[in-house]
């Protein structure tokens, strides 16, 4: 894994003259040397993918299909070399990267065969009114041109995925843009898609440094962009582009009720083990990790040890022994700053009930009760595995605190009561709510994306396919219908 690797420009291998190192956020080695391609190549991979558009729209559907297929059988054969260079990369734990990549897999699958459903039309009568007569109504969805994505570094592989597979499903070309810490892993779907029939210049994948990316947003042959990643930035690009369709995918702050009904041991060992479960996966670096408890004050005190003895189960240590559920984060800049987060709320007078420690990009499993509402911990995302737990009294204080919030990407309720169920789901502002289970549950194939300061837009294959395209209609005149 030490090798140099090119970056895929209109679909072949290139090196440009410039070139940086990943390392691992775990033990500090060069996992590889990424090429970075030059303001040149960059143009050369927009000028092609501009060129290819109309092309590539008019190609088979069974082309496309076939080349997504493909994708997804080399995944799945590929697993395990992939799984241990996201975790190198990442610091991601192998239990997880194995998963990321079965995720990816899926992902492509499931764009194949929205590639063959895709844009089947739908036909309205226009004779409903006497002008109309003779007259049918035939709309079809078109991409809109070519799509930038901007992936993040904490799902290397999958997020990448749900960039690329929609853009391909819908014939819309794409420039991908990897995480600068995370590049590899975005870098092996280039080296799968090249074996593909897919038309030249239809995919470019270019690791280009952050400070370089605002040229590209702003390029007019670019009309379209999928970001994921921060609030900050993501709606710095929207405003920077105001003209441009931007689905953005932000941060959260996934909130976990636990209501009076679940109540039995089993019911509350079952969420404390969700919630510590979750709170910690990915090392908290996933924007629906539970960072939020929010428990009827009917079962807290019962709830309370148990979360915590689940945290302190969690296995800490070397991402790529497959006993270790907790790795470092991305970095110990990243460490660096959840640590300062959470000595901000334990001097605003929060209890650290566990965890609270440091050693270089690893930060321990953490729980805190008694947080302040204004501390940044309350307010933002932490990105780590951090955890806060809150008493409320009934189902009213405790859908209020969820929304207490400007973030809005997905909340778990747990609850056995079918109403309530349903009054979660109109009551919360979120994307997504989670009936008995964590806010971090996602299937690829559903629609995700949040409210609020959560973003715009959604992703999730076919949600997605729809983002990158647009109705066209055409009338049929002097039809005998």
């Amino acid at each position: 894994m030490t090798s140099t690797h090119a970056f895929w420009l209109a679909g072949r291998q290139a090196t440009g003259d410039a070139a940086f190192d990943v390392t691992s956020p775990w033990d500090g080695r060069v996992v590889g040397t990424v090429s970075v391609p030059s303001d040149a190549q960059v143009e050369e991979a927009v000028a092609a993918a501009y060129a290819v558009r109309d092309e590539f729209a008019a190609t088979p559907a069974h082309v496309r299909a076939a080349a997504l297929d493909h994708v997804s059988r080399r995944l799945a054969e590929r697993t395990e070399e992939i799984a241990r260079l996201i975790s190198a990369e990442n610091g991601k734990p192998m239990k997880w990267a194995r998963g990321e990549v079965g995720r990816a897999v899926s992902v492509f699958r499931f764009a194949s065969e929205e590639a063959r459903r895709f844009n089947g039309g739908d036909a309205q009568r226009l004779d409903t009114d006497a002008g109309g007569q003779g007259r049918l109504a035939f709309t079809r969805r078109f991409p809109k041109g070519v799509v930038l994505g901007i992936a993040p570094f904490n799902f290397p592989l999958n997020l990448c995925a749900h960039k690329i597979a929609p853009a391909i499903a819908a014939g819309a070309p794409i420039v991908l843009k990897p995480a600068p810490a995370t590049p590899l892993s975005g870098l092996i779907l280039g080296e799968l898609l090249a074996e593909t029939e897919l038309p030249a210049g239809s995919w470019s994948i270019l690791p280009v440094p952050n400070d370089r990316m605002p040229a590209l947003v702003q390029d007019e042959r670019l009309p379209v962009i999928s970001f994921t990643g921060s609030e900050k930035v993501g709606y710095a690009i929207m405003d920077s582009v105001p003209r441009k369709h931007c689905t953005l995918e932000l941060g959260g702050n996934g909130a976990a009720v636990v209501l009076a009904d679940f109540a039995g041991d089993e019911d509350l060992d079952r969420a404390a083990q969700r919630i510590a479960t979750f709170s910690n996966y990915q090392g908290g670096q996933s924007c629906i990790s539970v960072q939020r408890v929010i428990a009827d004050a009917s079962v807290y005190d019962r709830l309370l040890p148990r979360i915590v003895a689940a945290v302190e189960a969690q296995v800490t240590g070397d991402p790529g022994d497959d006993a270790t559920d907790v790795g470092p984060l991305v970095s110990e800049e990243a460490a660096q700053r959840v640590e300062a987060w959470v000595q901000e709320a334990v001097d605003a007078g929060a209890t650290l009930l566990t965890g609270g420690k440091r050693d270089g990009a690893s930060y321990a499993p953490t729980v805190l009760t008694d947080v302040p509402a204004d501390v940044t911990l309350s307010c933002e995302e932490v990105f780590g595995p951090v955890l806060t737990v809150r008493k409320v009294d009934g189902e009213a204080e405790a859908f209020a605190a969820v929304n207490d919030s400007r973030y809005g990407l997905q909340a778990g309720v747990f609850t056995h009561d079918l109403q309530t169920a349903f009054r979660a789901h109109r009551a919360l502002e979120v994307g997504g709510v989670v009936v008995g289970d964590v806010p971090s549950y996602r299937a690829d194939q559903m629609p995700y994306g949040g409210a609020k300061q959560s973003g715009v837009g959604r992703e999730g294959v076919r949600f997605a396919m729809d983002d990158y395209t647009y109705e066209r209609v055409m009338v049929l005149t002097g039809l005998a219908l």
